[in-house]
C-alpha cells in the first residue's frame, strides 16, 4: 500500500485537479486549504461583508469541483479558482442589484428592513470583534469606499500579492489597465492609510485556523454529497 502513497504537496496543478475531480478529499483539502484566503479576500473586495464573502467561496468552490476535471493548467490552479470566485461575487452583486431595483419600483414598504438586513450580514462573525481597533476600522473602510474596479485591483495586488498578469487574467482586463487602476487606487489611499496598510489589512482580512478549516470541511461536505446525489440520481 505505501507504494500507491501520494505526496499531494509536491504535485502539479493538473495532476492535484485530477485528483479532485475524482473526488479525493485530500486532494479537495489541499487545494482549499492552500487558497481560502485568497478566495476570501477577493470576494471580500466585491461584497465588502464577511459572511457574503464566505457564502460567495462556498458557492465559488462548488462550482469549481463540479468543473475542475475540465482545468487545462493554461493558468495556475490559484487563478483559476480567483477569476471563478470573482465572477461569483460580480453575478451576485448584479442580482443583489436586480433586487433592490425590483424593491423600487414596486414601492415595497419593507425596502428599509432590507437594507438593513444586507448592511448587518456581517454581525456576530470573528470580523466584528477585530472591527473594535480604531486602526482596522479606517483600514478596511478606506479600501471598502474604493470604487468597484479599483478596490479589486487593490485587493488582488496589493493584499494577496498577485501579479499584474494574475491580476489580468482574474479581472479579464489587460495588465496596463490594471496597474492604472492600481495607481488610481494608491492614491486615494495614501492620504489617508499609515505606510503599513498591507501589514494591517492583511491582519484584520485574516481567514485561517478555525476560519480556514471550517470552510475546508463544509466544502469536502458539501461536494462530496453532491456527487452522491448525483450518482444516485
Amino acid at each position: 500500500m505505501a507504494l500507491f502513497a501520494r505526496n499531494y504537496e509536491e504535485m502539479d496543478d493538473r495532476a492535484l485537479a485530477a485528483c479532485a475531480a475524482r473526488r479525493d478529499p485530500a486532494a479537495i483539502r489541499l487545494i482549499t486549504t492552500r487558497n481560502n484566503q485568497r478566495l476570501f479576500r477577493t470576494a471580500w473586495s466585491v461584497a465588502r461583508q464577511h459572511a457574503d464573502a464566505e457564502e460567495i467561496v462556498q458557492e465559488a468552490y462548488l462550482k469549481a469541483f463540479q468543473s475542475i476535471g475540465q482545468f487545462a493548467g493554461d493558468s495556475s490552479l490559484s487563478t483559476w479558482l480567483t477569476r471563478i470566485t470573482l465572477n461569483t461575487a460580480l453575478d451576485r452583486k448584479r442580482a443583489s442589484a436586480r433586487r433592490r431595483a425590483e424593491l423600487i419600483s414596486n414601492d415595497v414598504a419593507m425596502l428599509d428592513e432590507y437594507r438593513s438586513r444586507m448592511s448587518g450580514a456581517g454581525a456576530g462573525t470573528p470580523e466584528s470583534a477585530l472591527m473594535n481597533s480604531e486602526l482596522s476600522a479606517l483600514l478596511k473602510a478606506a479600501v471598502a469606499g474604493l470604487p468597484d474596479g479599483l478596490r479589486s485591483v487593490f485587493v488582488l495586488r496589493e493584499i494577496e500579492g498577485m501579479s499584474s498578469r494574475e491580476t489580468s487574467a482574474v479581472l479579464g482586463v489587460a495588465e496596463a489597465l490594471v496597474n492604472t487602476r492600481l495607481m488610481r487606487a494608491r492614491k486615494k489611499l495614501r492620504d489617508a492609510l499609515a505606510p503599513n496598510l498591507k501589514a494591517a489589512l492583511a491582519e484584520t482580512l485574516t481567514f485561517a485556523g478555525a476560519d480556514c478549516e471550517r470552510m475546508t470541511a463544509a466544502i469536502i461536505e458539501r461536494f462530496l454529497d453532491t456527487s452522491a446525489s448525483s450518482k444516485e440520481k
